[in-house]
């Protein structure tokens, strides 16, 4: 089968696309045909060597949509979907044509997606699910503010939280588009900038802060996300975007009763993953959620051009369609 492969770390010249044996099967695992896996940042990253979990030579490629064409009889000619933080690191990953996964790691696409929307949505809606229900347990009628509230995760927590009944305030650097997922569903925007706490404050209701902060952006955004929250306020960091190490107030912080929570969506495996996908896939088969815009589409030949893509920041998704 054709695939992207790598067996060192380094610029995104080291990914090759090359000939390599399909997977074989055996009672507990099902082999997938990909028919749509997106590029994440991560994967980016996973080339760079900034993953120290990962073996070489690897496929990468955490999310996929596809077909079981091998596997349990009930399974076989069904449409799947799925991701995970041990696929594309420690296991051969999505960006080829074919994909082995555990049995236990197989859930139905929604319906309504097509693969490539299908692609586009694990990653995300996995550390956004992971945060927001599980960790800031966010319940009906709270407000909660997106720090990155136009990326691909801060998207994510805007459909979780709006399903879920909540206010929603939008904060990055740029305005979130009117017609994008995030932007038909936060209530309020404010500019992330040195006056972003004051802002959030100063609408309606918000005086004492938010409930929840669900920060995508981690490091530069830091302070603002603690200042954000209100008393006995939950505050979840993803990322450390500009610093790693960040200084605050320890003490203004145990006065606030403040809980900070960390999600990483690499320690689930595609199995453990399975039970956010499956909850997740019940949103969009409601109608609770929207398809993610894709932006390009590239055949596995393009891997490195697909990659590139996503290196520079193209908005919206980037996917391999095999």
């Amino acid at each position: 089968m054709k695939a992207l492969r790598f067996s060192r770390y380094g610029a995104l010249d080291v990914l090759e696309y090359t000939d390599v044996a399909p997977p074989e099967i055996d009672a507990g695992s099902a082999l997938v045909r990909v028919l749509g896996a997106s590029v994440n940042p991560s994967d980016i990253k996973n080339v760079a060597g900034h993953f120290s979990q990962t073996t070489l030579p690897r496929i990468p490629g955490r999310d996929f949509s596809g077909v079981v064409e091998q596997g349990p009889p009930d399974w076989r000619g069904v449409e799947v979907w799925g991701t995970g933080g041990d696929i594309g690191f420690i296991r051969d990953g999505t960006h080829a044509e074919y994909i082995r996964v555990p049995t236990a790691a197989l859930v139905r696409k929604p319906a309504g997606l097509d693969h490539a929307q299908a692609s586009a949505i694990g990653v995300n809606f996995v550390v956004a699910w992971l945060g927001v229900m599980d960790y800031a347990q966010l319940r009906e009628g709270e407000t909660i503010a997106v720090i990155g509230a136009g990326g691909g995760v801060g998207g994510a927590v805007t459909q979780i939280a709006k399903a879920l009944g909540c206010r929603i305030i939008g904060v990055d650097r740029h305005p979130v588009d009117a017609s994008s997922p995030a932007g038909k569903r936060i209530h309020a925007f404010v500019p992330f900038d040195e006056h972003a706490v004051a802002a959030v404050r100063s609408l309606d209701g918000l005086t004492d802060g938010v409930d929840v902060v669900f920060d995508c952006v981690g490091g530069v955004a830091f302070e603002t996300a603690l200042g954000l929250a209100k008393r006995r306020g939950r505050v979840v960091e993803i990322s450390a975007t500009g610093q790693r190490r960040v200084e605050f107030d320890l003490i203004d912080f145990y006065h606030n009763e403040t809980q900070l929570l960390g999600a990483d969506s690499a320690k689930l495996s595609v199995v453990a993953s399975a039970r956010l996908m499956q909850a997740v896939a019940r949103g969009f088969d409601h109608g609770k959620f929207d398809a993610p815009v894709i932006a390009h589409r590239y055949t596995l030949s393009q891997g490195r051009e697909a990659y590139q893509a996503v290196a520079q920041g193209t908005p919206g998704r980037v996917v391999i369609v095999p």
